[in-house]
């Protein structure tokens, strides 16, 4: 193995991580400049602890040891620290050792490993956080195996080995628990991993929405102003903690501040203050935050702008505000920040520029734009009648820390959130986002709507990882994790309202009822377009009475034929108008609900509206006293167009029926003729390493995504036959002699095809000649190419046998540098290249995948036997996509994959065409130590 020079500092070890309280730390190398830390920290470190940590009283350091404990050669001595404000609060370190336990240097494969953790944060998770790095760089350098010695008495340090979750060897003797235990990670230790990380942002989050107090920093002495109404909303909302008015520029002896106690800075606040908000112009953000940290705050809202949005000297302060803060241990929403709202009655928190905090509901919200974010604020409420709530809140601006994912980590267990909604504008690490996504949609819905779609690029102010994968295809790996994915802010609020007020349908059945048989005949179409199935509509005709309504809506739901229904309603028409002297809003909407109330049946119902007065508020409205375990009662979303109505209620199909598949998992088939170390060998020497390398996420500028190399034919074919995988064999024909003698070889009748790029898979333009029977045939057809279409040399022909006839399709895996590895599938030519009709999963894809997969595409009929057409062996496809899958899962090398055409026969299939790519191991952004996003 190639390792770095000694003593080269390798900075792509820094990270800065969430620990279990939601505070964060820098974790980073220990360096000889940290002398003077190193010993400050051991005199704050227990002797207790020093005493677990040397197994004997050792109450200083000696020179010697500092020296030692500082000077590291990064490859068989290394140290790491953990920070909090500039200082160690945590030391970890491994020095290589041979099989009698004595220092050592490559190629000796195991280390022993020792922490001490200052005792004020034990605790923590800081020992369990610097594991997880320090067992990273460990593989980096080429150690396989982790020795630790641990006094039987320290049950802390024992439980942190043995709950890490890799594959232990325990032993005691002399009175010391020897641990040994293998780096390379399993899925019980990955499983650790994100357990303890979705708790630690979760935390995280929780202490930003529901703090004890709050310090408005900014706050105007006059009314108005950003500071002064974020500092006016708060006190109006009712915040149920402790609120403190900052602002450096307040006379001497101002003590009180719309009846809140004032300061010039927060570390004059005599008590701990939870949540900063910062409203100061960006120059002086610097040192507020200074003052915030030593205070001990523990997150900020900055809703000062001046930051990435303004360009690259705005982008060089956001990180510096990034670093600084979390050098400190706070998280920060924003800069250029909108807020958070909180509607929790124990909380009741709105640290934003909202002049109202929303009722409390079951909706969380999550934008990246504070306009939208006022739009959806404002649209909910004007859509359910003023009685459409929230549980929480928050508009990121330029989500340079807190991001979505953090919120999908905190809304996944939060009790008072029953859906999603989220407004991106950019996803930074979208393999992530689709993990967690996926977690919490198993719970309650997520529902997405993506904007800048088709810019390209990110929107000014979002420092985030470009990908180069297309919109469509981060759609369908989304769906693949069970989000919601609507196109406008306007679908979605349509869904949030549905599956937040409805349960879930068990089908595609749609019952139509209304007085509006024309009305009933769009819903009726709706329903089609969105591949639902509409029973016949019922017109209850326009003298229907909300009597007629209730008794129509109870039937309904009753029929174990629909799964769901629909209410059209339009204004009572008749002479004498109605027969119960009244046909208001109110009257229909008890009446609706009155039915559903009395139902045994729980069936989504929704209503299609054209001027109605009162009838959406009366809808929407609380009942008294509602049922127990339906906090929003019996609350019915209303619509005023049939097509917004029914596409909610066909995401709500499509959501139902992938928590349906999701709860029943699929698998990852295992074969027993592949060769995977075999492969592993080929990919080595392919790239002339011979063998294991740093991964690029564990480089410097590990993002980015290494330079690909394509394999010749013969390498590519013998490397995908370790997988199983047969390409049809190919023989080159440069002029009609050799064309003839490779025919011979392979045995009539065969295919003559050009192979240059620029006719490669281009059937339309001549390039290929077909069951060809005999050697004149053959040499005709070479004739015709070269005269049509150039010279040999310049079209590239090849001979091949002829596959049995099928269905052309492309099967492709390509690693996105930030999606990690995708699977893609479609038909051959148009279908997939013109039309776009191609499906994606993310590896490693199931046998549940693999057969989605296949299905997903428009044109999957032709598969099938559409229009009496023999179907095609498609579990011989499956198996295909599924050995591709492991190929890319397996060896990360390998980082595109092309086979087209794969003919699918009624019995069995053939590759016709391969292309593999291969480069050093790429970054994978959502694999490694947790840490967080360094954009």
């Amino acid at each position: 193995m190639e390792l770095p020079s000694e003593h080269a500092y390798p900075t792509h070890w820094e990270a800065d991580v969430v620990l279990r309280d939601g505070g964060t730390a820098q974790i980073r190398p220990i360096t000889p400049d940290d002398a003077q830390r190193l010993v400050s920290f051991y005199e704050q470190v227990s002797d207790e602890s020093k005493y677990y940590r040397f197994f004997a009283p050792y109450p200083r350091l000696s020179d010697r040891d500092v020296r030692r404990f500082t000077h590291h050669d990064y490859v068989d001595r290394v140290g790491l620290a953990a920070t909090v404000g500039g200082e160690f609060i945590a030391t970890v370190r491994y020095d290589r050792i041979d099989e009698r336990g004595m220092a050592a240097s490559v190629p000796a494969d195991e280390a022993e490993v020792a922490f001490l953790v200052q005792d004020a944060h034990q605790g923590r998770g800081v020992a369990s956080a610097l594991l997880e790095h320090i067992a990273a760089v460990a593989r980096e350098r080429g150690i396989r195996r982790f020795a630790a010695e641990v006094l039987p008495a320290n049950t802390k340090m024992i439980k942190v080995f043995t709950d890490a979750g890799y594959t232990q060897k325990r032993s005691f003797e002399d009175g010391v628990v020897r641990l040994e235990f293998g780096l390379e990670p399993t899925d019980r230790s990955l499983a650790v991993q994100r357990g303890r990380e979705q708790r630690a942002e979760a935390r995280s989050v929780q202490r930003l929405l529901g703090p004890g107090s709050v310090a408005v920093i900014g706050t105007g002495r006059r009314p108005g102003g950003v500071g002064r109404s974020v500092l006016r909303n708060l006190l109006d909302g009712g915040f149920t903690g402790r609120v403190y008015a900052v602002n450096h520029a307040f006379p001497d002896g101002t003590t009180e501040l719309e009846g809140v106690p004032a300061c010039r800075s927060v570390k004059d606040i005599d008590e701990p203050v939870d949540l900063a908000v910062v409203a100061v112009p960006a120059e002086h953000v610097p040192a507020v935050v200074a003052d915030c940290g030593e205070h001990g705050v523990q997150g900020l809202v900055v809703v000062s702008s001046g930051y990435a949005e303004s360009g690259p000297e705005g982008r060089d302060r956001q990180r510096e505000l990034v670093r600084q803060a979390r050098s400190y241990g706070m998280r920060i929403i924003g800069p250029n920040a909108f807020g958070v709202l909180n509607t929790d009655p124990g909380v009741r928190l709105n640290a934003s520029l909202s002049p109202e905090l929303p009722p409390a509901g079951r909706l969380g919200l999550f934008t990246q734009s504070g306009a939208i974010g006022i739009a959806l604020l404002s649209g909910l409420h004007r859509r359910g009648g003023g009685h459409v709530g929230i549980s929480t809140f928050v508009s990121s601006g330029n989500r340079a820390d807190v991001s979505g994912n953090d919120f999908l980590q905190y809304w996944h267990d939060d009790p008072n959130t029953d859906v999603a909604l989220m407004y991106l504008e950019s996803i930074g690490n979208p393999r992530k986002f689709t993990r967690l996504a996926r977690r919490t949609a198993m719970v309650k819905p997520v529902v997405v709507v993506k904007g800048a779609r088709h810019s390209g690029s990110a929107p000014t102010g979002h420092a985030v990882p470009t990908t180069r994968i297309p919109d469509a295809t981060v759609s369908a790996l989304l769906r693949q994790a069970g989000v919601i994915r609507v196109d406008t802010v306007t679908e979605l609020a349509d869904a949030g309202l549905l599956l937040a007020g409805q349960p879930l349908p068990d089908g595609p059945r749609v019952a139509i009822l209304g007085n509006s048989e024309s009305l009933g005949l769009l819903t009726y179409d709706a329903c089609l377009t969105e591949r639902l199935r509409p029973l016949p509509p019922r017109d209850l005709t326009t003298g229907a009475t909300p009597d007629d309504f209730r008794a129509a809506l109870s039937a309904a739901l009753a029929d174990d034929l629909c799964d769901a229904v629909v209410v059209t309603a339009i204004p009572w028409v008749g002479d004498d108008g109605p027969p119960d002297g009244g046909y208001g809003g109110r009257a229909l909407a008890a009446a609706l609900r009155e039915a559903v109330a009395a139902s045994p049946v729980r069936k989504p119902v929704t209503v299609v509206h054209l001027e109605i007065d009162e009838l959406v508020g009366a809808l929407g409205a609380p009942l008294d006293g509602p049922p127990e375990g339906e906090p929003d009662g019996a609350r019915i979303p209303a619509y005023p167009a049939a097509e917004r109505a029914v596409r909610a209620l066909a995401e709500a199909v499509r959501y139902a029926q992938w928590r349906r598949q999701a709860a029943e998992t699929g698998r990852v088939p295992e074969y027993d003729d592949i060769q995977e170390a075999e492969a592993g060998s080929d990919i080595d020497l392919l790239l002339g390493s011979g063998a294991d390398g740093p991964a690029a996420a564990e480089r410097p500028g590990g993002a980015a995504m290494p330079r690909s190399t394509p394999l010749g034919p013969a390498d590519a074919e013998r490397l995908l036959a370790r997988y199983g995988i047969a390409v049809r064999r190919t023989l080159p024909a440069p002029d009609p002699d050799t064309a003839a003698a490779a025919a011979a070889r392979l045995g009539y009748p065969v295919a003559l095809k050009t192979t240059a790029p620029h006719l490669r898979h281009r059937a339309d333009l001549g390039g290929v000649r077909l069951d060809l029977t005999s050697e004149k045939e053959l040499r005709r057809a070479h004739q015709e190419l070269t005269d049509s279409l150039g010279k040999a040399e310049e079209l590239w022909p090849v001979v091949q046998a002829m596959a049995p006839r099928g269905v052309d399709t492309v099967v492709r895996a390509a690693i996105d540098p930030s999606a990690g590895a995708v699977l893609s599938f479609g038909l051959a030519g148009a279908p997939s290249e013109l039309l776009g009709d191609t499906a994606h999963r993310l590896v490693p894809v199931t046998d549940r995948d693999a057969a989605e997969l296949i299905r997903s595409i428009r044109t999957a009929p032709l598969l099938f036997g559409w229009r009496g057409s023999q179907p095609v062996d498609t579990d011989a496809l499956e198996e295909l996509l599924l050995r591709v899958s492991r190929l890319v899962d397996d060896h990360p090398e390998v980082v595109a994959v092309d086979l087209e055409p794969v003919v699918v026969a009624p019995h069995g299939l053939t590759v016709l065409g391969a292309s593999v790519r291969l480069a050093p191991r790429p970054a994978s952004p959502d694999l490694g130590p947790r840490r967080l996003p360094a954009y």
